[in-house]
């Protein structure tokens, strides 16, 4: 397929080939296909990470946190202080061949020494144990590095590859710097722009580049390329329609909220162009900027416009009153919910008295407070930070009030808190192994002596895990069943009454009170147990009662029935009342985890925290806690997040709901817009001062404050 042809008149070579070739070099190239562009085919992943973008590489500042300590006195961590071993010997002799001890502290130790100690060195070394005798070693010093990284391999047990874990980081791909695509497909242009160029572009910025991506071509390419473009510029606008404009191609999708993850899917819908479709969408408007709320509802209305149906699942204001038909369910949750209060449209649901129609008609709203903390004096100051699209940011975080991080989407706010300040101070606390953002310096962690992230994850990994488990007054209550004298006859212990335990569980569902039929190729069906009937104890555990009740009872009661049931056990009403007092009293003592919504999790989680004896100086983390709540619900969380913040404690909110905001003692406000045009903090203070400036959170901000 290649030919090389020599003029000897010339004194030329050429190059001729069937491929696609460069007549001066004479590298050639494959025919060009889909798949040598993308980074999940063989064909066009970068061969080093084989299409990730990233490698793990053992870090020298995690082996040598203290280079001011020797090698003797622990200053390689993964060593630890001397042994008369093989491989302090080894290092012995590394450093005498270049003028130093073992004693030397590192930071005196010339980079090829230390090069040799990480990395291995193939001379032959002649070692010296402790009894100062002498002999030769020949088999060569494999190094450090090459130790850690055996650790890592699949051989390696679990407890060995959790040791050596710790000593890697995460870095660009050396090869192809984070573009995931091999050399070849990273050498093919259009305008100058490779197909990684543009997946980094913003949405924004890729669809104006659309816009003109024939002005470059030749009159032929443009002809090939005019329907491919035309179908590309149709799916970023509709991106750009939905708010979704600060977002990359290449963006992970493992780092896009679900709120973003259901704008995606929105595009991909209003892309399709179908008719005489239902759509159903739950919770559009998690993550979106009351500024972008016009862009979707308008997304929204297209769809509808195109003879769709769309039904929403929404707590938004805006959206509501927006909205053709509006369904209110109620009047309020768990047993005293399930009924439609009312149907009909927005401007006849504000003639009602419903709850969330006094919320829409100004009957009832979340009230400003009458004064704004003043924190105790001191901060959290985090510098430098320039981790995604933030631009060099210093975050100075008042400690002892209520804070909120406000912005567009996209304007760093995840980046900052989420990605900088929360893993730093969970390594400081907990030795977590999470890499943070890049930044220079943080000051002011000896302010706070805890940090706790409450987030919307379940509470556990399997359905087995409920409030009674998570809160921890299950172990109390199955306490409670062993003192009974019914108990005691029987000698039964605690574990007789946790299903997950054998012995008082049902043991034909193994405790689950369900049991699972395979489906194939369909969702798994869940089935109630016919042994206990759901009840997930045996027939013995069951027959031990307090109040006339078993604990398979007890387990089904919502929380309001059981702050009844156990008004006169201290230790068991004082953790179940908290979980009333969040608003959560219409769940279940032992419904599954699985069932809960991601703002139930939530609210659990504070429940348990607010249970416990705090010293004061605990740091909460919030990331949009209002996600899947009402404004009755919000008016709660507020309740407790004021009850966390008046015992000393500091609560850290990222937020775009407007009730929260202007309850905040103190906003940041991020932008001043989102992905390159953000990453900045454009103002900081009360709601008052913030409703001052001209950002599009201060304009919202403003408007609400002059509504009350």
């Amino acid at each position: 397929k290649q030919l090389m042809i020599y003029d000897v008149e010339g004194d030329s070579i050429g190059y001729y080939s069937q491929l696609l070739m460069d007549p001066v070099s004479g590298i050639s190239y494959r025919e060009p296909a889909p798949h040598n562009f993308s980074f999940n085919s063989p064909l066009g992943a970068c061969p080093t990470c084989k299409g990730l973008g990233y490698v793990n590489i053992v870090d020298r500042s995690k082996l040598i946190p203290n280079d001011k300590l020797s090698i003797h006195d622990g200053g390689i961590v993964a060593l630890g202080s001397y042994k008369n071993s093989m491989i302090f010997w080894q290092i012995s002799a590394i450093c005498e061949k270049y003028g130093y001890t073992i004693k030397t502290p590192i930071k005196d130790l010339s980079e090829e020494a230390l090069n040799d100690i990480l990395n291995g060195t193939n001379e032959r070394l002649q070692l010296k144990t402790d009894s100062q005798s002498t002999f030769n070693y020949f088999q060569t010093y494999e190094g450090l590095v090459k130790y850690i990284e055996l650790q890592q391999s699949n051989e390696a047990s679990a407890k060995a590859q959790k040791w050596s874990g710790q000593f890697y980081s995460r870095c660009v791909c050396p090869e192809c710097n984070g573009q995931r695509l091999n050399k070849e497909a990273l050498h093919f242009f259009i305008n100058g722009k490779n197909i990684a160029e543009l997946a980094a572009m913003d949405i924004s910025a890729l669809y104006q580049w659309m816009l003109t991506a024939e002005e470059g071509m030749s009159s032929q390419q443009a002809m090939i390329a005019r329907e491919i473009l035309k179908e590309i510029r149709t799916r970023l606008k509709f991106l750009v329609d939905v708010g979704l404009e600060y977002l990359s191609l290449n963006r992970n999708s493992s780092t896009l909220s679900g709120g973003e993850s259901q704008r995606i899917r929105l595009a991909t819908q209003l892309g399709s162009e179908l008719v005489n479709v239902m759509y159903i969408l739950d919770e559009p408007s998690i993550g979106l900027h009351q500024r972008d709320n016009k862009r979707l509802i308008n997304s929204l209305k297209r769809l509808r416009d195109a003879y769709n149906s769309i039904i929403v699942v929404e707590h938004d204001k805006e959206i509501m009153l927006e909205a053709d038909y509006v369904v209110d369910i109620g009047p309020k949750a768990g047993r005293k919910g399930g009924n439609v209060v009312f149907a009909g449209t927005p401007s006849e649901m504000l003639k009602t008295d419903t709850l969330t129609a006094q919320y829409l008609n100004g009957a009832k709203c979340i009230a400003i407070p009458e004064k704004r903390r003043e924190g105790n004096g001191k901060f959290i100051t985090l510098s430098g930070c320039t981790g995604h699209n933030l631009k060099d940011v210093t975050l100075k975080l008042p400690l002892g009030k209520f804070v909120c991080i406000a912005g567009v989407s996209g304007s760093g706010k995840s980046s900052l808190v989420n990605g900088t300040l929360q893993p730093i101070l969970s390594h400081h606390f907990y030795r977590s192994q999470q890499e943070p953002l890049p930044y220079e310096k943080i000051e002011g962690i000896d302010n706070i002596d805890k940090i706790v992230t409450v987030d919307q994850s379940p509470l556990g990994r399997s359905p087995r895990s409920n409030p009674a488990t998570y809160t921890g007054v299950f172990a109390d209550i199955r306490n409670l069943f062993v003192n009974l004298p019914e108990a005691k006859i029987r000698g039964y212990k605690p574990g007789r009454f946790s299903f997950n335990v054998a012995g008082g569980r049902c043991e034909a569902c193994n405790g689950n009170g369900y049991k699972t039929i395979e489906m194939n190729f369909l969702p798994d069906v869940l089935v109630p147990c016919e042994v206990c009937g759901g009840k997930r104890y045996n027939r013995e555990t069951l027959e031990v009662r307090f109040k006339g009740k078993s604990i398979a009872d007890v387990l089904d009661m919502t929380i309001n029935q059981a702050v009844e049931f156990f008004e006169s056990v201290p230790n068991i009403l004082k953790k179940i009342k908290v979980l009333q007092e969040i608003g959560l009293g219409y769940i279940k003592l032992g419904q599954p985890s699985s069932t809960l919504s991601g703002g139930e999790n939530q609210r659990v989680k504070l429940a348990t925290e607010l249970s416990k004896r705090d010293t004061g100086n605990t740091l909460f983390i919030l990331d949009e806690p209002t996600t899947g709540l009402h404004f009755e619900d919000i008016n709660v969380l507020l309740g407790v997040i004021n009850k966390l913040v008046e015992r000393g404690n500091t609560v850290l909110v990222i937020e775009h709901n407007l009730d929260v905001l202007k309850c905040a003692d103190h906003i940041i406000d991020m932008g001043p817009e989102g992905g390159k045009n953000g990453g900045c903090i454009i103002a900081e203070g009360t709601p008052e001062e913030i409703a001052r400036g001209d950002s599009p959170t201060a304009i919202y901000i403003a408007s609400e404050l002059k509504q009350q």
